[in-house]
This record gives C-alpha cells, sequence and structure tokens, in this order.
C-alpha cells in the first residue's frame, strides 16, 4: 500500500512539472532553461512534452490554469520553483485528486480518511 505522499512523489509532482515545462515552452523558453528551472535534465523536459512520463494524471480546468499562472510567477522569479509547486500540491489535495488518485491506483485503505481529516 502506497502512502498519499508516495502517490504525490510518483504522481502528482511529476504530473505538476509536465504541465509547467508545457507552459514554460509556449512562452519561448527553450527545453534547456526549461530543465534549469525545474530542475530537471532535458530528456526529462523532453518526455514530459512528449506525454512519455507524468501521463497518469489529469487536472482540472482550475489548476491547469493555476499551472499556467505560476509558470509566469517562475519566469519573474525562477528561485520561486519549489514554492510554486508546492502551493499546486496543496490545491491538488483541496481539490480531493490525490485521494480519487489514490484510490485508482489501488493503494488507498478501504474507508480511507487521511487527506480529508
Amino acid at each position: 500500500m502506497d502512502m498519499p505522499q508516495e502517490i504525490e512523489v510518483w504522481y502528482v509532482i511529476p504530473a505538476i512539472r509536465r504541465g509547467l515545462a508545457s507552459a514554460l515552452l509556449k512562452k519561448g523558453l527553450t527545453q534547456k532553461k526549461i530543465a534549469e528551472m525545474l530542475e530537471v535534465t532535458e530528456p526529462a523536459v523532453s518526455q514530459y512534452l512528449k506525454s512519455k512520463r507524468a501521463k497518469k494524471v489529469s487536472f482540472d480546468r482550475k489548476i491547469i490554469m493555476e499551472i499556467r499562472d505560476s509558470a509566469e510567477r517562475i519566469i519573474r522569479h525562477p528561485e520561486g520553483v519549489m514554492a510554486e509547486i508546492q502551493r499546486i500540491c496543496l490545491m491538488v489535495k483541496k481539490t480531493g485528486l490525490l485521494c480519487r488518485l489514490h484510490t485508482r491506483l489501488g493503494a488507498a485503505p478501504k474507508q480511507c480518511e487521511v487527506c480529508i481529516k
């Protein structure tokens, strides 16, 4: 059984990075610059952009808009990447997506209310 934190690390954070990579590319940044900003490798960015990595998580419109807004803030303040990813992770928890993903992956215990409490 995976803990919610493991689901977040293995699925949610990579999906946020995928969204940020896409948004930053649309803003004209190179894959190399995106990799530097997100502190990942260039091949990781390439895989995010080709949906070869982090493809099991889909965000709702609200989260997608937040990721786009975060990309704007990251362009202005690259040192804020970690804070932006953490902020989006908290939003994902509040929407219940983490719980739904945890259940869908068959990793949540029956009648789990850990994230809800």
